[in-house]
């Protein structure tokens, strides 16, 4: 299935949306050490864990995270790929403006070199 730029952008939307709050940004790096239950993700938040699944759900909606069943347990674990999607779209955007800032750069220095010139 093709993905329209439209339906990209809304992934992209709700992923950033999603990354705007600190206690899901934080709930975002401590699973990049690997999974953990809700519980083990609200230890360091002076929240409720009900507050934690209500994030976790957010960040599911957006696709970065999903949840497994372990016996009783139900880990959460990152989804690599979506993260890699919003560094891919990140990195397109850091490279245009680091290729403006090159042309910049070299247009200053042919314009100093002209300016020293005998």
């Amino acid at each position: 299935m093709v993905e329209t730029e439209d339906g990209r952008d809304a992934r992209l939307d709700r992923a950033f949306a999603a990354l705007a709050d600190p206690v899901r940004r934080a709930i975002v790096a401590r699973l990049s050490r690997g999974p953990a239950t809700v519980n083990e993700l609200a230890e360091p938040f002076a929240i409720t864990v009900q507050a934690v699944s209500k994030h976790i759900r957010v960040l599911e909606g957006a696709g970065l995270v999903s949840r497994t069943r372990d016996a009783q347990r139900r880990p959460v674990h990152l989804v690599p790929d979506r993260l890699e999607e919003l560094t891919a779209w990140i990195d397109r955007y850091r490279l245009v403006h680091e290729q403006q800032f090159r042309r910049l750069d070299a247009l200053l220095a042919s314009t100093t070199t002209e300016e020293n010139a005998p």
